[in-house]
């Protein structure tokens, strides 16, 4: 029977798992919404994934499995957990190997990580517990909206001036932007505002670990079109698109080590 390795990486807000074969080709990817059991979330999202390659029907099929996230301890059925911010390192470098520096922007932290040559992690800073910034932060603003991110995102895009968000708590941040709708000032220059506020966030976090060119960003936030604009304004580097989706990026990486991993122990 072929040889499969898997990454399954469980986030405040999404489950992702990627499936690589022997030659290191990925052969299945899935991404669901975390349910309140991070195991549950790890199974489902495996299964999904699972049901798209036609030799495998079980996870105990799978050759090596590595969990990763904040939920990677409540993976029981891995066969080793790794930290998140070694495998967004990974997987960066296995997509791109000149990335040098990553901003992660998850659904509950944002992590600026540098690189070296070889894709291991040179050092690595995160915000503080807050969730200004972070997808959940993004999520509450798209609430008040009452539109999706790419819609947000769009909007901000059109904005004509920039309405500064001066607040650095979430919660007094969603007051602010209210209270500025309720003046009447136009919703993409809010929308434009808040973009602004997270890629300054990002920035003061950043340079704590080098702004090194090639820079990309991954999780959930490296589809927000109109944040990756204001970065490349705010960080004054250019940022690199990954050849993936920026969302299965920490999966990815946990599937790349499973790989290894399972070359490791067979020698």
């Amino acid at each position: 029977m072929a040889r499969y390795f898997a990454g399954c990486d469980i986030g405040s807000t999404t489950g992702k798992a990627v499936i690589l074969d022997e030659s290191g080709s990925v052969k299945a990817t899935a991404i669901i919404k975390s349910k309140i059991d991070p195991c549950e979330t790890g199974k489902t999202v495996l299964m999904k994934a699972i049901d798209k390659v036609k030799e495998l029907s079980e996870i105990e099929e799978l050759t090596y499995l590595i969990g990763t996230g904040y939920g990677r301890n409540e993976v029981p059925f891995a066969n080793t957990n790794i930290s998140e911010i070694t495998c967004h390192a990974t997987g960066a470098h296995f997509v791109n190997p000149n990335i040098r520096t990553i901003i992660d922007i998850g659904g509950q932290d944002v992590k600026a990580i540098g690189l070296q040559e070889n894709g291991k992690v040179r050092e690595f800073a995160m915000n503080e517990k807050c969730a200004a910034g972070t997808g959940r932060f993004f999520e509450m603003m798209c609430n008040i909206f009452d539109i999706s991110l790419t819609d947000f995102s769009e909007l901000s895009l059109n904005s004509t001036k920039t309405v500064p968000i001066t607040s650095q708590c979430s919660v007094f941040a969603e007051s602010e932007v209210i209270t500025l709708i309720s003046k009447r000032e136009q919703p993409a220059d809010i929308a434009a505002g808040i973009q602004l506020s997270v890629a300054k966030r990002v920035f003061t976090l950043a340079r704590k670990v080098g702004l090194q060119p090639k820079l990309t960003v991954t999780g959930g936030c490296s589809r927000n079109a109109g944040l990756i604009e204001t970065l490349k304004k705010v960080l004054r580097i250019d940022i690199v698109p990954l050849d993936f989706d920026g969302q299965l990026i920490g999966a990815l990486g946990a599937a790349v080590l499973a790989k290894q991993n399972s070359v490791k122990i067979a020698s």
